[in-house]
């Protein structure tokens, strides 16, 4: 057995399909089926049976892809550690955003990131934030950058920047006079029980921004009244700008996507404003490569 067998094994596991398997490995599927019957024979037990035309784990296979999982990754680690210490400046950094978050982080760091280590091959990855720290537990990501908070304690985290959360509202709306002045915040601060009977435009549920709306209704002893929920940040402020309802959005995405100039910003909180932290993430106990390192001072200076 060797590391391209434990890869194998993973990629029939992950499609659970032979020749979807085999095409992501670039060989045959012809290959990949003998190499299966091969490894079943010489394990004396089956690691998946079929189902169709699917391929399902049996216990063995589980806990033969669950220690392939762990032997690669280490064996990931090793090869970044050697990189590190000859300090070749080759080598290879699987980095993950949400989908709004890399729209302007990336024009804006990868040239950067580019000039210092042309020899190290970027992967970049987008999804919804609550999606990316299976990314770092499946070893799908090395670096990952969203806001807290944390679902896993195998997530280790680096705090980039602290993020003001800002209720939105267009400027002709009435409640947009009942901000107030306080010494803390940067906005004028909003009192949540004004807006109990407006309508929202929420993210989605598993959205970090949207679990830390619901905390602040929670706090409030508000049910809101929802009426649109979206996962595109741009397009909820544009509805926002046009009266479509009021909504919620960090300081640092209106900053970067140009909102209209017919927005009303306010400060939100039991007595105060709200900030998230937006963090760098990795596998807690795992080798964090130099070229990791270097791309979060990048990030860091950026924010």
């Amino acid at each position: 057995m060797d590391f391209r067998d434990l890869s194998y094994v993973l990629a029939i596991a992950r499609y659970q399909n032979i020749t979807k398997a085999a095409n992501s490995l670039y060989v045959t599927q012809p290959t990949l089926t003998k190499f299966l019957q091969n490894l079943e024979a010489e394990l004396g037990q089956k690691l998946f049976r079929k189902l169709g035309h699917r391929f399902v784990l049996t216990y063995a296979g589980e806990r033969y892809v669950e220690k392939a999982a762990e032997i690669l990754n280490l064996k990931k680690e090793l090869d970044q550690e050697m990189n590190d210490i000859v300090k070749n400046h080759y080598g290879s950094l699987k980095i993950a955003f949400p989908t709004m978050r890399g729209t302007y982080m990336l024009p804006c760091t990868l040239p950067i990131f580019n000039s210092l280590y042309p020899n190290v091959r970027l992967e970049i990855l987008e999804s919804h934030s609550y999606l990316l720290e299976d990314m770092l537990l499946n070893a799908e990501a090395d670096l990952a950058f969203f806001n807290l908070p944390v679902k896993s304690p195998d997530i280790d985290y680096e705090i980039i920047s602290h993020e003001e959360l800002l209720l939105i509202l267009p400027h002709h709306h009435p409640l947009a006079e009942m901000g107030v002045q306080k010494p803390d915040c940067k906005y004028p601060w909003m009192d949540l029980k004004y807006l109990k009977d407006e309508p929202f435009l929420f993210q989605t549920p598993g959205q970090r921004t949207q679990q830390t709306v619901d905390q602040l209704f929670k706090a409030a002893g508000i049910t809101p009244i929802i009426k649109l929920q979206t996962s595109n940040i741009a397009a909820k402020v544009q509805l926002v700008a046009k009266g479509y309802g009021c909504g919620f959005v960090t300081e640092t995405h209106l900053k970067h996507i140009q909102p209209p100039p017919d927005i009303a910003c306010f400060s939100v909180g039991p007595e105060t404003c709200t900030t998230v932290d937006f963090v760098a993430a990795y596998r807690r106990g795992s080798y964090l490569p130099y070229h990791a390192q270097e791309y979060i001072k990048i990030v860091k200076d950026f924010t």
